[in-house]
């Protein structure tokens, strides 16, 4: 039998997972002067590229932490407040400045920091079946027929898949609201290249006039084309391209990034491909796009849309996150307009951004999103502190029509939580040597919109990282380990960032009703 034995492996090569190795890593040699023997396994092909959907899924265009600017000013903060150290490294080794993540130098910039860390890699790893004894994972079983044993487990997934291996369940797309079926859409994100940042200002622009103007009446019909003859739709589109202010919403354009504002460049695609603009209703759509400029005149967009299930999500999830031939058939006709527009050259991502792909039960303490508002963990177990909205981009199908009937008629929009980090909705307790750092952590409720995010789950990988070191030295389990046995070693050696999450009590205590009213019937 050919038996491979490690400290910790980690499943998955999302940045977070790649992180957290790293940190143990460092950890286990800061405390023991030996290098640990870790592993990092992808079902990816890690020679296209190390760091999951940032790398292969081409997702250059970064969620940062928003913090607002009163609480940046009183703390003295940075405008992403103050990221994980880990994180903050990373970003500097992979050359951004701001929001823009090249995914080359991102790749290179980890596969350098696992190197140097000692971490060994296994790429196109497809699970066979796991060993356990009583509740602990105690190895993996390749569909090569190799045994790789360890101490400790982490998943690195966006569906939990060694999680689900070992027998823990997971609930479907938005399962802890009772609706399995809804899910986020996918992101086909792609790459152009000679379109220039002025060239598509200019176009941004010339559209936004046109479309504005009821007297261009060749522009009209292309408007009422995208909005599949419905004159209702029409007229929406035309008043999202107005601010409170009568301005047109022409893109911003700063540093490194590109926020489109309005829906006139989607307007002018979608009246081109004779699809309705309306995401509800063919679930397909060129969004506004979050657009990361890249050196060479490239650009990335975050902007093509596929409605899916949440077993489709999981399906996708499962092969490798591969965009299916519908989606590559949408891919072709978008290639054709960009080109049209002055693109030279329009390069899909190999792989799809999923955003979300359900959550896994039975972790040490759930996550919920009115526990987000109320300030996360307690001050003096903070690992870090995240600030985002709850973003659940292109919508929970099925959410506004069950709160209805349910009886709530107040908003579905919650206040942005800043809230301080912890670990243990990561950790397995009926696998206590296993966490699972991804958007499929232990959240319920809203807390996943939030939860999906990069950045925050670095922190939390970081600290995961630590807490394996902990519980491999101490001879303990994963799911024994305490926020505040993991803040003491990023105390003591000088990486625990500021701590500032803010209680939000009256939003926190709205979103606890509706959470509760919604999920009433979701989790047996």
């Amino acid at each position: 039998m050919d038996l491979r034995s490690y400290d910790i492996i980690c499943f998955g090569d999302e940045v977070p997972g790649v992180l957290a190795v790293i940190s143990a890593a460092r950890e286990y040699r800061r405390r023991t002067k030996l290098y640990p023997r870790v592993l990092l396994m992808s079902k990816g092909s890690l020679q296209e590229g190390i760091g999951g959907h940032l790398v292969r899924g081409g997702l250059a265009y970064l969620d940062r932490s928003q913090v607002s600017q009163e609480l940046q000013q009183s703390l003295n903060l940075d405008p992403f407040g103050s990221p994980p150290t880990i994180y903050k490294e990373f970003l500097q080794k992979s050359g951004v400045s701001a929001i823009a993540l090249d995914p080359s130098k991102a790749s290179a910039a980890l596969k350098a920091m696992l190197v140097q860390a000692g971490v060994a890699l296994l790429s196109k790893v497809e699970i066979k079946s796991i060993n356990k004894e009583g509740k602990k994972i105690t190895s993996i079983i390749t569909s090569k027929g190799t045994v790789y044993v360890a101490k400790q487990f982490i998943d690195a997934t966006v569906n939990g898949e060694l999680a689900q291996a070992a027998g823990v369940r997971k609930l479907n797309g938005f399962e802890t609201f009772g609706l399995p079926n809804s899910e986020l859409p996918v992101t086909l994100v792609f790459e152009t290249q000679g379109l220039s940042v002025r060239r598509l200002k200019e176009l941004d622009y010339i559209y936004l006039k046109r479309f504005t103007n009821l007297a261009d009446s060749e522009a009209q019909k292309f408007l009422l084309s995208a909005a599949g003859k419905d004159a209702k739709l029409a007229e929406e589109l035309r008043l999202e391209m107005i601010d409170t202010r009568g301005n047109l919403k022409t893109l911003w354009a700063g540093n490194d990034y590109i926020d489109v504002r309005s829906p006139a460049l989607s307007v002018a695609y979608h009246s081109f491909r004779g699809r309705k603009l309306s995401f509800s209703e063919t679930g397909i759509i060129l969004d506004e796009g979050n657009i990361a400029i890249l050196p060479d005149e490239r650009l990335s967009w975050n902007a093509l849309l596929f409605a899916v299930t949440g077993s489709e999500a999981e399906a996708l999830a499962r092969n490798g996150s591969k965009p299916t031939a519908n989606m590559q058939k949408e891919m072709s006709f978008l290639t054709t307009w960009l080109k049209s527009l002055g693109a030279t050259y329009v390069t899909p991502a190999s792989e799809l951004y999923i955003r979300h792909a359900g959550n896994v039960t039975g972790v040490v303490e759930p996550l919920i999103g009115a526990q987000m508002l109320h300030g996360g963990v307690p001050a003096t177990e903070a690992l870090g502190t995240f600030s985002y909205h709850f973003d659940v981009r292109g919508g929970i199908p099925g959410i506004g029509d069950k709160a209805k009937s349910r009886g709530w008629f107040k908003s579905l929009m919650f206040q942005q939580p800043t809230f301080n980090i912890g670990i243990r909705h990561a950790l397995m307790n009926n696998v206590p040597n296993l966490a699972v750092v991804s958007p499929c952590s232990g959240f319920e409720g809203l807390a996943c919109a939030v939860g999906r995010i990069v950045e925050f789950n670095v922190a939390v990988g970081q600290g995961v990282g630590i807490a394996a070191v902990n519980a491999i030295l101490n001879n303990k389990n994963l799911a024994d380990i305490s926020n505040r046995e993991v803040r003491q070693v990023l105390v003591e050696t000088g990486q625990l960032p500021k701590i500032f999450g803010v209680a939000n009590n009256t939003d926190g205590m709205l979103l606890a009703q509706f959470e509760t009213l919604v999920s009433a019937d979701a989790i047996a």
